[in-house]
């Protein structure tokens, strides 16, 4: 196991009305604030007036900036870091899902940042300052809830680039299930996918003797395949929901990451994948991860049995680890196409029109992933794998 060092000041308040707090939580900390969110959906739900009762009941005032789309666009982000100069705001709520989140994040580095925040992302600078950020969670996914990085899409260039520290972490985040009683099936699905990534791009490691953590994250995949038939079922199922939030927030706040090399390559492959066609990162993730795998296990063949037997209960002869792996591969596909989810990229009617400019944009920086480093054509093998 490596050294390393964890920290995470957010505070979680979890439960059935929990969103009625959210006044109180944040006069702790402003008496202004930008209120984020996306569509018109927190309206319809009512979720909406439930927030800003609270937050008046408070003596909170708040301005708003809607119409954060999936893959967050720069150019709101812009228009965000814009107004909290003009409004003096100095505390972003964002009440939605890893979209919403993120954005509020870069727009709370822009804010702080002196230069253009999308030079964050790129990696031309850096920063270690941001507006404090507070969530109220809607869509259980992206874990950006607790986490430490944000994910941003540039319309002008078509890149997707994730930029982050433990800086930008929120404050707090509530986390109610009741609030995704009326999420669509295939938003649910998309968000199981994204955490299932999440522990595998921890799981694929080459640290060595990472036992304790190979086994949370084993147990965290074996109880999000569990809990999602149960919410294909019953959309309204309080207890499936509260399993699947805690299980996306613990999935990709740090703690199952300390100490061992994370890969991340499969992310990468898949965000110039949602730039380019502005598809679903789940539904990419149910594409691009088992693509990836079969490309890389050959080196790693003991990880990818370990994976196959003790997450997907593949029981085979030893004398086949390959015949393992594949079939743990195999039954994987299945649990996404089981939730609706697509698994090779023509079921989404994309070709290999992009595939040799998208591998070379997402090497464009150099090699991507750790378990495998990953330069352009292996990158676009691993696209065509996908097809």
């Amino acid at each position: 196991m490596d050294n390393f060092k964890y920290y995470n000041p957010t505070k979680v308040l979890f439960g059935a009305d929990t969103h009625l707090l959210v006044g109180e939580e944040v006069k702790k900390y402003a008496d202004k604030i930008l209120l984020h969110f996306g569509g018109g959906s927190i309206k319809s739900s009512g979720l909406y007036q439930q927030v800003t009762d609270s937050l008046k009941a408070a003596g909170v005032a708040y301005v708003e900036l809607g119409g954060v789309q999936p893959n967050p666009r720069l150019s709101l982000v812009y228009e965000g870091i814009k107004l909290c100069k003009q409004e003096n705001i100095r505390f972003i709520l964002a009440v939605g899902g890893g979209s919403v989140i993120d954005s509020a994040k870069a727009i709370a580095m822009g804010v702080e940042f002196s230069g253009d925040v999308w030079d964050l992302y790129s990696g031309d600078k850096e920063t270690d300052r941001a507006l404090p950020v507070a969530t109220i969670l809607t869509i259980p996914a992206a874990g950006s809830e607790c986490s430490s990085g944000s994910v941003i899409s540039n319309e002008s260039t078509g890149e997707k680039l994730a930029y982050g520290g433990d800086f930008i972490r929120p404050v707090f985040s509530i986390l109610n299930p009741e609030l995704c009683y009326t999420l669509p099936k295939y938003q649910m699905a998309c968000g199981v996918s994204d955490m299932i990534a999440h522990a595998m791009e921890r799981y694929f490691t080459n640290t060595p003797d990472v036992d304790y953590t190979d086994r949370i994250l084993e147990a965290s995949i074996r109880s999000i395949i569990h809990t999602a038939p149960l919410l294909l079922k019953n959309m309204q199922n309080y207890d499936a929901w509260c399993n699947i939030m805690w299980a996306g927030s613990m999935v990709h706040n740090g703690i199952l990451g300390a100490g061992r090399e994370e890969d991340w390559g499969s992310h990468d492959i898949e965000h110039q994948l949602s730039a380019v066609y502005d598809i679903a990162h789940g539904a990419g993730l149910s594409i691009i991860f088992p693509a990836w795998m079969r490309y890389v296990y050959g080196e790693h063949v003991n990880r990818f049995v370990q994976f196959a037997m003790r997450v997907w209960d593949v029981d085979l002869s030893f004398e086949s680890p390959e015949a393992i792996i594949l079939e743990g591969i195999r039954r994987m596909e299945a649990f996404f196409s089981s939730l609706g989810l697509p698994v090779r990229l023509s079921q989404l009617d994309i070709d290999e029109t992009n595939f040799g400019m998208m591998a070379k944009r997402v090497t464009a920086r150099g090699p991507v992933g750790r378990l495998e480093q990953l330069g352009e054509q292996d990158v676009l093998a691993i696209y065509r794998l996908a097809l």
